[in-house]
């Protein structure tokens, strides 16, 4: 099965410099997903490495089965953004969210830390593939906040989980084996913090792929872009 890619990213309304990285190869199958954060430089740093290291360790160790791939990169990239920040103190403390799809012989494996999104669309219809590693969503599954007190929450943008943070990191896997139709979108928490599932849905299946994806930017940018902004969609088709 072909994978075909677009990807948009924006810096948004309200930052002076755009922390999210992503990379996307069709050819390769890997297709990455990254919000830095960390002082002035670091967040910018931390995202670019784990793409940049993410991207490479995929393909020298393109024998491994796919979860253990996706595992053994993303904690390459955590050892290497935690070293180069203990070793600088303009860096102390970055990290990165990511969001690494592979793509091979019909198999999707996604691997997600931190708080960026992972979509699956079929058929028609979409479903939130990841769990938000974040201190707004723990407080929501325990029942001690409720969906309408999210909005007023002071500790929503503080994750639970992330690469670099340590020199280790824990990274949920979701697998799938791929049907002609499918396609994955991935993106930060700008974009969705802002658009809902269901608006999301709408614009991809009414505007397609590409336009729609700009779409949905251009829609958080008009409700404050209050982070940087950047979303990725991967179709599989035949062949």
């Amino acid at each position: 099965m072909k994978a075909r890619s677009f990807a948009v990213t924006d810096i948004g309304m309200k930052r002076k410099v755009n922390q999210d990285a992503y990379l996307r190869d069709d050819d390769l199958g890997i297709f990455l997903v990254a919000d830095g954060m960390g002082g002035h430089r670091g967040g910018e740093v931390a995202s670019q490495l784990a793409v940049q290291i993410i991207r490479d360790f995929c393909v020298e160790h393109s024998s491994l089965p796919l979860a253990e791939r996706i595992n053994q990169a993303v904690n390459a990239s955590c050892e290497q953004i935690f070293l180069k920040a203990s070793e600088n103190d303009d860096l102390s403390g970055m990290g990165t969210t990511i969001l690494a799809l592979l793509i091979e012989n019909g198999e999707a494996c996604l691997g997600q830390v931190g708080d960026s999104r992972g979509y699956l669309m079929s058929d028609g219809k979409i479903w939130q593939i990841t769990e938000d590693h974040s201190l707004l969503n723990e407080e929501l599954r325990s029942g001690r906040l409720v969906p309408s007190q999210v909005k007023d929450y002071q500790f929503k943008n503080v994750i639970t989980r992330s690469v670099g943070y340590e020199s280790r990191v824990a990274v949920d896997i979701y697998r799938r084996v791929c049907r002609p139709g499918d396609s994955f979108l991935l993106c930060t928490d700008g974009l969705s913090g802002l658009v809902s599932l269901e608006e999301i849905e709408a614009e991809l299946g009414k505007n397609g792929m590409q336009n729609g994806l700009q779409n949905l930017l251009d829609l958080a940018n008009s409700r404050g872009g209050d982070d940087n902004i950047t979303a990725l969609v991967c179709e599989v088709g035949e062949g």
